[in-house]
């Protein structure tokens, strides 16, 4: 079993690639400056040192995921110690409904006016989600 350190110091790249957040160290280090990343608020470079109790919010395909840092390591591990190390307070994502699209039966013919109707108010009662939450 591998322990997991609760002191010192790491750098936030190499922290994010750790824990499986990102894939590689570059992509850590390119979310950094892109400003994806923010350590307790504020936006951050990748060679900032992490201690354990910091806030980190990533964002990452779309969605933001708020962590706590818990353990610090800096030499990737398996995914199970990997969560360990830190506390997930990420709120649950909004699920989307997306309406099924009416089948018509092959060989029916072309849809009746009413048909047309109908599915225009099906798609039109679908409304696509909005722009995601800002980090700021």
């Amino acid at each position: 079993m591998v322990e997991i350190p609760r002191s010192g110091k790491v750098r936030l790249d190499a922290w994010l690639w750790s824990v499986r957040i990102y894939k590689t160290r570059s992509s850590a280090t390119t979310a950094c400056r892109a400003g994806h990343v923010r350590l307790n608020g504020d936006p951050v470079k990748a060679s900032q040192t992490v201690v354990s109790g910091d806030r980190i919010r990533v964002r990452k395909d779309g969605f933001d995921r708020e962590l706590e840092v818990s353990g610090l390591i800096s030499k990737r591990v398996g995914a199970p110690v990997a969560a360990k190390c830190y506390i997930d307070h990420t709120p649950p994502r909004e699920r989307l409904v997306i309406p099924q699209v009416p089948i018509r039966e092959r060989g029916a013919g072309r849809p009746t006016k009413k048909d047309r109707r109908e599915m225009d108010r099906l798609r039109d009662s679908w409304q696509a989600p909005g722009p995601g939450p800002d980090l700021s």
